[in-house]
């Protein structure tokens, strides 16, 4: 009998899948959303989506995905191109393509 083990299949998908990334923490330094507990709330409170799936704060996003995100009437939605550890300011906005966006997530998302 073969037997799962969570922290192998990470530590395997570490090695071999590099462009995956937590949700809260892609939304964090794409800076989509300013503060990753604000990104893990958002989550937590299912206002955040991936491909029109309702995202935990844990869950894995890769190149290709659809991102979108509700804050009342605000919507927004984006498209991953990339997922990096670490990304300069003037840099995050390749990480994703804006698909759609409320004019007020665009300004709130703009703000230095």
């Amino acid at each position: 009998m073969i037997r799962f083990c969570p922290q192998e299949h990470c530590f395997l998908r570490a090695l071999f899948c590099e462009d995956y990334m937590r949700i809260d923490k892609y939304l964090k330094v794409s800076r989509i959303i300013k503060r990753r507990t604000v990104a893990s709330d958002a989550c937590s409170g299912g206002r955040v989506f991936i491909n029109q799936k309702i995202a935990k704060p844990s869950s894995d996003v890769k190149p290709g995905d659809i991102i979108s995100i509700r804050f009342g009437e605000h919507t927004g939605r984006y498209e991953i191109l990339s997922v990096l550890d670490t990304v300069s300011k003037d840099h995050a906005c390749e990480m994703y393509k804006v698909l759609d966006e409320d004019t007020f997530l665009s300004l709130e998302r703009n703000k230095s």
